[in-house]
């Protein structure tokens, strides 16, 4: 079928046409913005038989270029078929019989299988995409949730050289990066917090007895962390991009 018209099928639901267009179309000597209003006097209603379109038209004046916004109107099928019958006129015969072949087409059994198919695409695309970001959300709490989750499930007491071990680290390493955060100071060869930090209960102090190079057995008291305190050194780290081994693995 040759085009008599342009059709726009931008809308699934119903195609539809420039009432401009259908106006230059049938020939109708009237303007533009004085016909299309009397002819919605025959009942046509806005949003439901046509939509309003406005769109830029430049024309040259002279040497210069002159901007005028033309109201146009997006026409459905049906409504452009009973505009042609008001014309009663060969033009209107015309486009009539070339809505009603359009219609068919359009209503056949393989262009509503094709339109159906196109929606159900759709629909899976979006649904892929959302799965997508699901996915992506879950992998970025994952390892925080897991860590966690090894924490909550370990209630003793820690030694800073075993949580260091969680990062790839020694305790040197840890117990220098948490003075330089300002968390703890070094005092007759022990670590303690300071009193902000103290007063948080991250921490146990257990007395080990030593042999001493005197011969004799001595005591010394070490600072142990809890399962908070080891949160808390968690949360510090990640701060700075410090992350645990196995989140790390979690990552690539």
């Amino acid at each position: 079928m040759n085009e008599l018209i342009r059709v726009n099928y931008d809308n699934n639901d119903t195609p539809t046409v420039s009432g401009r267009e259908l106006h230059a179309l049938l020939e109708v000597k009237t303007a533009y913005k004085d016909w299309f209003p009397r002819m919605c006097e025959y009942g046509f209603s806005t949003g439901i038989d046509f939509n309003p379109l406005i769109f830029e038209q430049v024309r040259m004046e002279g040497h210069r270029e002159v901007k005028r916004h033309l109201e146009d109107h997006a026409l459905t099928i049906e409504m452009a078929k009973e505009l042609c019958m008001l014309q009663r006129n060969e033009k209107g015969k015309q486009a009539r019989a070339y809505f009603i072949e359009l219609e068919k087409q359009w209503n056949s059994p393989e262009a509503v299988l094709a339109r159906a198919l196109k929606l159900a695409n759709a629909k899976i695309d979006s649904l892929g995409t959302t799965i997508s970001i699901q996915e992506q959300q879950i992998a970025e709490l994952k390892p925080k949730a897991s860590y966690y989750d090894l924490v909550l499930n370990c209630p003793d007491l820690l030694s800073v050289s075993e949580i260091a071990k969680d990062y790839g680290k020694t305790a040197n390493w840890l117990n220098k990066h948490l003075h330089e955060k300002g968390v703890q100071f070094k005092q007759g060869g022990i670590w303690l917090l300071y009193q902000k930090y103290a007063e948080q209960g991250y921490t146990s102090t257990k007395t080990h007895p030593y042999n001493g190079k005197d011969g004799k057995t001595h005591t010394r008291p070490h600072t142990y962390w809890n399962q908070k305190g080891r949160l808390f050194i968690y949360d510090l780290l990640k701060q700075d991009g410090i992350l645990p081994i196995m989140e790390r693995k979690d990552m690539t």
